[in-house]
């Protein structure tokens, strides 16, 4: 897969954009699921105001290095489009997908055994 990423990335694309393109999906989907847990939690420590205090500075936290991602995402797109090049769909296909999916109806990922069997 990686002979595949590095044959579709556009030369004139930083080397680090990949791996801030990575870590705003995985931490975008981390920062998703965190809040199912913090709300629950907030409410839970509403007695205790440190507590309250360190829950809303890891949420601030996460949700600033999340905005610097978005920045540094946008600005290594930039000098892509600012060469003239694009990201083709092959490219995105191997950011976007899991290594073991495929597209199934419609679209919609999949998993290429759904029984897992061996």
């Amino acid at each position: 897969m990686a002979a595949l990423a590095n044959s579709a990335f556009p030369t004139s694309a930083p080397r680090w954009l990949r791996v801030v393109i990575l870590g705003d999906k995985n931490l975008s989907a981390f920062y998703v699921g965190a809040a199912f847990t913090f709300a629950p939690l907030l409410i839970a420590f509403d007695p205790w105001r440190p507590l309250v205090i360190v829950a809303w500075t890891l949420i601030a936290t996460a949700g600033l290095w999340l905005g610097i991602l978005g920045i540094l995402m946008a600005a290594g797109l930039a000098l892509v489009l600012r060469a003239g090049d694009e990201m083709p769909d092959s490219y995105w296909d191997s950011v976007l997908t899991r290594p073991g999916a495929t597209r199934g109806i419609g679209g919609a990922i999949t998993s290429r055994d759904p029984v897992r069997r061996r």
